[in-house]
């Protein structure tokens, strides 16, 4: 999430850019777009097997919540849980947000030369440090290239289950949608040189869907180390115009040597936490984990002028219950204010008479709570946050 100061743009206002050079970087990403879109469907599109991998049309848990809409969605305002973004709909600049990021797209070298060649590749490629201001490349590892070239493949799978037609373009219809509707929310407001939706969009994206076009690969990511989507119901309050409780979540299971019911755990989205899961005989788990969560976006300076973000972490603790992979409940505790606690129930799990609903309630700041109830047909749960 690496920007530059406005003030910086010596040639080019992009905040007011001529009409004629806006519709000509549009035309010219969605042509690149394109380009790529085809080239990856001529080369793969005869390469997968048969296998469904991670999704298997479950009705129960968070497999039966998933589907193309509801990962946009929390994908996409996945960001929203950071504390100190507002998660009104209002308070979000879509417009500038689309510009920015398709001016920086179609104009990467720009953006790049005035962030530093330098500074990109240590603090956005390369893994060169720890510390937290130039560790941008760990959201760039986890969440694009494993997490989206892993949700690129559950969109073929889904597509492929429910029999539509040419589900290699609807999964990459639908994988190119949510990423970049992440960037455009991530954005927000900001005008300037931002070279974040460069390194996602052109470099760890790509390179998560080919490495995800190979059955060798799925099948160990699928097989060895049992991912899957264990995100959580994203949520709308028409009366404040909120989204509540939107997040993209991932979780890894490996079996322990000379343990037959335990397994090394690992959960992460904005956050990252290890730890143990336990397995029953009739194949339902418990797991629990601690870890570090993404509390507040910290603007950083550099001595040359340039500046990006990077996040505050407090810590994290959370409990799961799933059944065959499939999460049926969740309660995850943390130190950040806008969400000290998150309850989510998935349908399977209590029965209404001949429905089974999802529900989830959160403790956020202030002690506010916001709650609601999800159905598997629509994308998202009916909300309602109690001041």
């Amino acid at each position: 999430m690496q920007r530059v100061s406005p003030s910086e743009l010596r040639t080019v206002n992009i905040q007011n850019p001529p009409r004629k050079k806006t519709k000509r970087s549009i035309i010219i990403l969605g042509c690149s777009c394109l380009l790529f879109f085809t080239l990856v469907s001529s080369t793969y599109c005869q390469s997968y097997d048969s296998a469904f991998y991670f999704y298997h049309g479950k009705p129960y848990g968070s497999e039966a919540i998933f589907n193309p809409l509801t990962v946009i969605l929390n994908g996409g305002f996945g960001i929203l849980q950071i504390s100190n973004r507002s998660n009104s709909i209002n308070d979000i600049d879509f417009r500038t947000g689309m510009k920015n990021v398709t001016y920086n797209l179609s104009h990467p070298f720009g953006a790049i030369s005035k962030f530093g060649w330098e500074n990109f590749i240590r603090c956005e490629v390369i893994p060169t440090s720890v510390e937290l201001k130039n560790a941008q490349f760990y959201p760039n590892y986890q969440l694009h290239l494993i997490g989206g070239g892993f949700t690129y493949r559950v969109f073929l799978e889904w597509y492929r289950w429910h029999g539509y037609p040419k589900p290699m373009l609807c999964a990459l219809s639908s994988w190119f949608s949510y990423h970049f509707l992440c960037e455009v929310i991530e954005n927000n407001s900001y005008v300037g040189p931002n070279v974040d939706p460069i390194a996602d969009m052109y470099i760890f994206n790509p390179l998560g869907l080919l490495l995800f076009s190979s059955d060798r690969v799925t099948r160990f990511f699928g097989h060895t180390l049992h991912m899957r989507d264990w995100s959580f119901m994203p949520g709308y309050d028409p009366h404040l115009r909120t989204v509540e409780n939107a997040g993209q979540n991932f979780a890894i299971k490996i079996k322990l040597p000379y343990l037959k019911s335990w397994s090394s755990f690992s959960h992460w989205g904005i956050h990252g936490m290890t730890g143990l899961s336990y397995q029953r005989a009739d194949s339902s788990s418990f797991s629990a984990a601690g870890g570090l969560w993404a509390k507040d976006l910290i603007e950083v300076d550099n001595a040359n002028g340039t500046r990006w973000l990077t996040t505050s972490l407090v810590w994290t603790l959370g409990f799961f219950y799933d059944k065959s992979n499939s999460l049926m409940a969740s309660l995850i505790l943390s130190g950040t204010k806008g969400n000290k606690a998150r309850v989510n129930i998935y349908p399977g799990l209590i029965n209404i008479g001949m429905v089974s609903p999802g529900f989830f309630v959160n403790l956020r700041k202030d002690n506010q709570i916001s709650a609601g109830v999800h159905l598997n047909f629509l994308p998202v749960s009916m909300a309602h946050r109690v001041h």
